[in-house]
């Protein structure tokens, strides 16, 4: 199962270090890949157990312009069906996972109506 660790403090300028600790204390989780997101305010680590889309799926995700990123552990049961009425919208997919149909989705819909459309249909871990 995979495992997602993060943190949000504007007064530590070098976060790098500690989510990369933190993502070390889970690797059980997600031996498979690593990923990470620091900013300014906040660190997100992600460590992937590969199910969906083997080898390009690793997280975070990132929208076209890098704009907006996901990190997301859960099954979406018919994210296939989401994912062809989106890329019939214009989106252009990088991975085959159910987690980029939230990114796109989220941009499409916005957070209510893409929960309406996923509702039912996800395990959430």
């Amino acid at each position: 199962m995979c495992g997602i660790v993060g943190f949000v403090d504007k007064k530590i300028a070098d976060k790098k270090p500690i989510i990369e600790a933190m993502m070390d204390t889970i690797k059980h989780r997600g031996p498979n890949s690593s990923g990470e997101l620091v900013n300014e305010d906040t660190a997100l680590g992600f460590r992937r157990l590969s199910i969906i889309d083997i080898n390009s799926g690793m997280q975070p995700i990132y929208n076209e312009d890098k704009s907006k990123a996901v990190i997301f552990n859960g099954e979406i049961y018919n994210y296939q069906g989401i994912r062809e009425e989106l890329v019939n919208k214009g989106h252009t997919f990088t991975t085959e996972t159910d987690t980029e149909v939230l990114l796109h989705g989220f941009e499409e819909w916005g957070m209510e109506e893409l929960l309406k459309k996923i509702r039912k249909f996800v395990k959430w871990c």
